[in-house]
C-alpha cells in the first residue's frame, strides 16, 4: 500500500476492525518513511453480469430500486427493503463467486421477498420466472398456498409434540 503522503512503497497495519456490517475491513495504517498514519478501507469486490454482456459492480440500491416497484402500495418499508437488500448480498457473497448473474440475483430476492410480502413476491416473481400466463399465475398461487399449509400442519404437528412431552 503507498502511502497517499509520500508515495513511500510500503505501510505497516496498526490496527484492522471490521466496518459495514463486516462486509469491510478498516485498516489503520502507519508509513515507515514518513511516520504519518492513514486509513484504509478494504471490500471485496462483486461484480454483476447483465444480460448484454456488461459487467458492473454490485449495487444494493439497485436490488431496493427493484424491489421496490414490486412493493408499491403494499404494507413494506424502506427498513425492510433495505434488510431484504442486506439479506440478498449476503446470500450473492456466501456463494463465494466474483462475478454473477443478474438473472440469479432476481433469483436470490424471491426467498427473502416471499418472507416479507407474498404479493410483492408474485409481482417480482412473475418478471424473474418469465411467467407468460394466468396459468403461471395460479400455478405460483397454489404451490405457495401448499407450502403455507405444509408449514401450519408442521407447526401444529410440532406444538402436538411439545405438549405430549409436557408432563
Amino acid at each position: 500500500m503507498y502511502c497517499p503522503f509520500c508515495r513511500h512503497a510500503d505501510s505497516r497495519v496498526v490496527d484492522s476492525r471490521t466496518a459495514d456490517d463486516g462486509s469491510a475491513i478498516r485498516r489503520r495504517r502507519e508509513c515507515p518513511e514518513c511516520g504519518r498514519r492513514f486509513s484504509t478501507i478494504e471490500t471485496a469486490s462483486l461484480a454483476v453480469l447483465k444480460r448484454s454482456g456488461v459487467s458492473e459492480p454490485f449495487s444494493r440500491e439497485k436490488v431496493v430500486a427493484g424491489v421496490k416497484k414490486a412493493c408499491q402500495g403494499r404494507p413494506v418499508s424502506d427498513d425492510d427493503l433495505a434488510m431484504l437488500a442486506h439479506k440478498v448480498e449476503e446470500t450473492i457473497r456466501a456463494s463465494g463467486q466474483a462475478e454473477i448473474n443478474a438473472l440469479d440475483i432476481g433469483l436470490a430476492i424471491l426467498p427473502p421477498l416471499r418472507e416479507l410480502d407474498e404479493i410483492a413476491y408474485l409481482r417480482f416473481a412473475s418478471v424473474y420466472q418469465g411467467f407468460d400466463s394466468l396459468d403461471d399465475f395460479e400455478a405460483a398461487i397454489t404451490q405457495l398456498r401448499a407450502e403455507d399449509s405444509a408449514a401450519v400442519s408442521a407447526s401444529s404437528l410440532d406444538e402436538a409434540s411439545r405438549s405430549d412431552q409436557t408432563p
